[in-house]
């Protein structure tokens, strides 16, 4: 693997919905998340990274450094395992008190071994008979909440099946009634952030890390599609680098600078075309460069 990074970076992604139900919640009968007090609409950062340890995970295979750590089907401590095998220790023998350097070198193997932890990293505890403890990492790259530009009118569709559920109801019957959630459109901005620092003192991340990250943002619903979640795509990735490990400005200052606003007003949106996109780049602080990538 390349070298850890050695700039700061934060970017802002715009990705939209058309017919579908972007992030179900539980807590409202799998209803789009919606911020009640003002209508608009919100995807949480989980939604939004489990879409890149997809792509991660399907463009990768599990090759070596390159594997996924929180991932369908496989147990927290099956994982957490297999670093004390790959090292040689013995979970129910070691004592940490004996082996002060054991929670760093357990804790380099899984940033080495699992792209996710490199990169938005974990707390690897797990308590199975004896305990696990392969360290907590606080990742370089962080995602926050994305939210619509506008409010959203979530809207609930029947819809009529042939596929009975019970042989006693299909000697009554020959359709059943179903519902669909969905956002009719909607376009969504969310904000996130690489810290170089982070990724020198922890986790590793690198040059060839990024780059990944940049491809799995660009195309994380392509791979990834369900009838349930309708048409999305990601319309933009708006990055800004530092010149510097540190930054050479407040990342609310860069955020300000991209500015999406509606065409019509007198409408209400139904396609990314009814958005205007302005990056105000004249804004940007000393040492900030900006890149757009679709």
């Amino acid at each position: 693997m390349s070298d850890p990074i050695k700039n700061r970076y934060e970017f802002v992604i715009l990705f939209d919905v058309e017919n579908g139900n972007p992030n179900g919640d539980p807590d409202a009968g799998n209803m789009p998340r919606i911020d009640p007090e003002t209508g608009y609409g919100i995807v949480t950062d989980v939604c939004l990274k489990r879409k890149i340890r997809n792509y991660v995970e399907t463009v990768k295979e599990d090759q070596p450094g390159y594997r996924i750590y929180i991932k369908d089907n496989v147990p927290l401590n099956v994982s957490d395992q297999s670093a004390y095998k790959a090292l040689g220790i013995d979970e129910k023998k070691i004592s940490k008190k004996d082996n002060p350097d054991i929670d760093r070198k357990i804790r380099d193997y899984m940033c080495s071994q699992y792209y996710d932890i490199r990169t938005f990293g974990a707390v690897m505890t797990t308590f199975v008979k004896a305990a696990l403890n392969c360290g907590q990492v606080r990742g370089p790259v962080q995602i926050g909440f994305a939210r619509s530009i506008d409010p959203i009118v979530p809207q609930e569709i029947t819809i009529t099946r042939v596929a009975i559920t019970t042989e006693e109801d299909a000697q009554r019957k020959g359709t059943e009634m179903g519902r669909k959630h969905i956002v009719p459109y909607a376009l969504y901005r969310a904000e996130g952030f690489v810290s170089a620092n982070l990724a020198r003192r922890v986790t590793g991340f690198s040059e060839d890390d990024l780059a990944l990250l940049w491809k799995a943002i660009v195309n994380m619903f392509e791979n990834d599609r369900s009838a349930a979640r309708g048409k999305m795509a990601v319309r933009e990735l708006i990055v800004f680098r530092h010149d510097s490990e540190l930054g050479n400005a407040p990342a609310y200052r860069l955020f300000d600078t991209v500015r999406v606003g509606r065409k019509d007003q007198s409408a209400p949106p139904r396609h990314y075309s009814d958005y205007e996109v302005e990056v105000h780049t004249e804004e940007l602080p000393a040492g900030v460069t900006c890149t757009r990538m679709t």
